[in-house]
């Protein structure tokens, strides 16, 4: 018995290659026989309809799936596209408004030159750049672009913004060394512009944290002078022209003497963010030698 259903499922294995061909003869006898005899095809049409449709349905899911697929691909293409475009113009725009920035701010500094210049008409100036300066956070010690060849002599003074910045130290061809006026070793002959009244301004790079300088032998016998008082270079001093804006007194207290004052000046110039100044290129002592030649040439007249 055994035997018998091994070689039965031996023979049912050969033929199953030819399954297919079988099965479809017998489909096209059935048409055949149908058509011939006239019977109905609504029953192997619903037989169908119950096969087909669900596999049809299926195919038309996954289609739908797959063109979902690729329309998200396709969208996500043009998306990352279309980043790409706009980080390019957002970087051009960044560029174009970072230059714009730079050419605003230029344009305003040029413009504080061009009234710093009107102010003080009376003196010939000359226009240099800043090239370099000493480590620290403060403008104390800075190097110009402008030297001998350009008419800078030491003692010439030095401004920018709207106030005194400080004087040339030394000269070369194409260069020349500025001390501020917020340097510890600075003191400049001041005086009130009201009163009149004399004292001597002085650097102090701690101080300078909080844009002030200071001030002492003020001589104020009429306490005339309070906060708001502007300071400006004295018609005494040996190396400052007269006239030149220094700052507003914003504090003025008493000494002990009870002969002298002291306070705090609030200065006009940013001595963190100095890029361009103005240098005077006469000196106080041209304007002495003036004068002296001046008076000798009025006595050798009157004799």
């Amino acid at each position: 018995m055994k035997n018998l259903k091994k070689k039965v499922h031996f023979r049912i294995k050969l033929k199953s290659k030819h399954l297919l061909v079988i099965m479809s003869i017998f489909c096209v006898s059935c048409i055949a026989a149908t058509f011939s005899s006239g019977v109905t095809t609504a029953p192997l049409q619903d037989a169908a309809g119950i096969l087909i449709v669900p596999f049809e349905n299926s195919i038309n899911r996954i289609s739908s799936v797959l063109k979902g697929m690729q329309d998200r691909m396709r969208d996500k293409e043009e998306i990352l596209s279309e980043n790409e475009n706009l980080k390019a113009q957002i970087g051009s725009l960044t560029e174009q408004n970072n230059k714009l920035i730079q050419d605003q701010t230029e344009y305003v500094r040029l413009q504080q030159m061009y009234n710093l210049d009107q102010q003080y008409t009376e003196y010939p100036k000359i226009a240099a750049e800043i090239i370099s300066k000493d480590p620290g956070n403060w403008y104390d010690t800075f190097m110009i672009n402008r030297g001998s060849a350009d008419g800078i002599r030491v003692d010439n003074n030095v401004l920018a913004d709207k106030g005194l910045v400080g004087i040339v130290t030394e000269v070369g061809t194409h260069w020349a060394t500025v001390r501020s006026i917020i340097d510890d070793s600075s003191n400049v002959s001041a005086m009130t512009v009201s009163t009149q009244d004399n004292c001597v301004v002085e650097g102090d790079l701690e101080l300078i944290d909080e844009g002030k300088l200071s001030f002492s032998q003020l001589y104020d016998q009429n306490n005339k002078v309070t906060v708001g008082e502007r300071i400006v270079t004295s018609n005494i001093s040996e190396k400052y022209v007269e006239g030149l804006f220094i700052g507003y007194v914003s504090e003025v207290e008493q000494n002990s003497n009870n002969l002298t004052k002291t306070g705090t000046i609030v200065t006009p110039v940013d001595f963190q963010h100095l890029k361009n100044v103005l240098v005077i290129t006469v000196n106080k002592q041209d304007s002495v030698n003036d004068y002296s030649q001046a008076a000798q040439e009025a006595t050798a007249n009157e004799e």
